[in-house]
């Protein structure tokens, strides 16, 4: 990110530096090029605070209700429903292994959105999985299967998008909910496909990985010695024994899918009359859900709430990097070339140069692609509830930060050499910008 943040801002200078060479007092620009790069700035740098404030409230709203959702053990649930399929998808690793129950909690939290619940639970997944890993440093199929599902990001509930969608003044913030769904559900189904193909032409040379990883090991140890560094390693939650040990039957499993499969057509038919419903109705339905798990909702909701309010803060300097990085981008002329260069080679296929930012900066930067997003919904040309608004929403909401995954997952076990994990992450992403397209054309192509 550091290089894409400082590429971004010298580009942005270089261009605008060269139209304030080709300026002519009194022609058709009565503003310098440079005086309008730093307007530009200082505009995006208020701008962005005032975005992240106007954020609090729904981050706060959102977050408290996950809270609630997960305190009445909504998460334990989706893992026991989860389990047949996984054990399946994973047949290296023993059913009741608590890598098993890790990584469905991992999954669980990234269906509803819950993204500071699905790190710790996926970083304890991956120092499991290491324990079963016969070659130390070396990806296993169990490890590379998992972090590519986990990049393609099976989300059910955008929660974030949503609200962000909210503080920018969307008519109808959920409308992205069948979009998503169905490019997720793309992407996750590419990504199993990917691993599984790509692990043909991905063999392991034993021996050699062995040697490599004694070196390694013996190299580790001697800078240890000699400079008395320590690693540590954060506390991590530790994995609910239901969520290690039980499982619903089968047939459980098998409906749970065909419904999720089965919700994307209905929301493609039904999309326009149900999102109305879907914001009360899912608070309805997840604090009614705490009150008959007897959770203490308002006490829960509240505890949730506070953290909402605390993430809404903390993403303050993301966005003024940004946003600043973004608006000089634009007031430099620096965008319009890239999008004039680009688009006629991709709107032809329903990406329009104005979403192409998104959808090369999610896989590299979370916090970028939420800037870019942030940036471009609350652009007045543009705007959430038009196709190109739902379009960056779907990608931010159906895709994953693929390098910052690989970097914390596989640094958290010393993971040197990663296989075809990265070949197969970029295949789902690739698919899950495809199927975003396909389903936003789809439902708001006229737009």
């Amino acid at each position: 990110m550091n290089a894409v943040f400082l590429g971004i801002v010298f580009v942005a200078f270089v261009v605008g530096g060269y139209h304030q060479l080709q300026w002519v007092p009194g022609g058709p620009d009565s503003v310098q090029p440079m005086a309008a790069l730093g307007t530009a700035m200082v505009e995006a740098a208020g701008g962005s605070v005032t975005l992240a404030i106007g954020l609090v409230g729904m981050m706060a709203l959102f977050l408290g209700l996950m809270k609630v959702a997960e305190a009445g053990g909504l998460l334990t649930i989706i893992a026991k429903t989860l389990r047949p399929l996984m054990v399946r998808a994973f047949p290296d690793v023993p059913a009741n292994h608590p890598a098993m129950g890790a990584m469905i909690l991992n999954f669980s939290a990234n269906a509803l959105g819950l993204a500071n619940a699905a790190t710790p639970f996926g970083i304890r997944a991956m120092q499991e999985l290491d324990k079963l890993n016969p070659i130390k440093g070396t990806a296993s199929n169990a490890m590379v299967l998992f972090l590519a599902l986990n990049t393609s990001s099976l989300t059910l509930l955008p929660t974030g998008v949503i609200a962000l969608r909210v503080s920018a003044g969307s008519m109808d913030p959920a409308g992205i909910l069948p979009t998503t769904l169905f490019a997720t559900c793309v992407s996750t189904v590419c990504a199993l496909i990917a691993v599984k193909v790509y692990q043909r032409f991905s063999t392991v040379d034993v021996t050699k990985a062995e040697e490599a990883e004694v070196a390694a090991t013996a190299n580790a140890v001697s800078a240890t010695g000699s400079a008395g560094a320590h690693v540590s390693v954060p506390e991590l939650p530790d994995v609910p024994a239901e969520a290690s040990s039980g499982a619903y039957p089968v047939w459980v499993s098998v409906t749970a899918l065909a419904a999720i499969v089965g919700l994307i057509p209905l929301a493609v038919i039904y999309g326009d009359a149900v999102s109305p419903w879907i914001i009360p109705g899912l608070m309805v339905a997840l604090l009614g859900f705490g009150a008959a798990r007897q959770v203490r909702v308002y006490e829960v909701f509240v505890d949730g709430a506070r953290d909402g309010f605390q993430v809404a803060l903390r993403i303050i300097p993301y966005l003024v990097a940004i946003l600043v990085a973004v608006a000089m981008l634009r007031a430099s002329g620096a965008l319009d070339i890239i999008v004039g260069f680009l688009s006629p080679m991709t709107s032809p296929f329903g990406l329009p140069g104005d979403a192409l930012p998104m959808a090369l900066m999610r896989p590299l930067s979370g916090s970028g692609a939420y800037g870019i997003l942030a940036a471009t919904i609350q652009d007045p040309s543009i705007g959430p509830d038009s196709y190109t608004g739902y379009l960056v929403s779907t990608f931010q909401g159906s895709t994953e930060t693929t390098f910052y995954v690989l970097a914390v997952y596989y640094g958290s076990v010393q993971v040197r050499r990663i296989r075809h994990t990265l070949a197969a992450a970029l295949t789902a992403d690739v698919a899950g910008v495809v199927g975003a397209v396909i389903a936003c054309s789809y439902l708001f192509g006229g737009r």
